[in-house]
């Protein structure tokens, strides 16, 4: 873990990928499409950890998930 400019917490694309909760060719992915900042080298690849988590929560909001209680019928 090393600190991006303006002080943010980077991750290699390994961690990054774990902390999202999908594959390293998503995150990987997703930064070619611009929709997380890479930084590092050419030859290693970090992402910062609360645009990740910005990108996490901002997928989520109007998803139902299977431990949403309303998409259980609102039990």
């Amino acid at each position: 873990m090393t600190d991006a400019p303006g002080g943010h917490l980077t991750v290699p694309t390994e961690l990054a990928a774990l902390a999202a909760g999908v594959s390293v060719a998503t995150i990987r992915k997703w930064a070619s499409r611009g929709k997380l900042t890479r930084y590092g080298s050419p030859r290693r690849a970090e992402y910062d950890l609360d645009e990740i988590q910005e990108l996490i929560a901002s997928r989520c909001i109007g998803r139902r998930t299977l431990f949403d209680p309303a998409h259980r019928g609102g039990r």
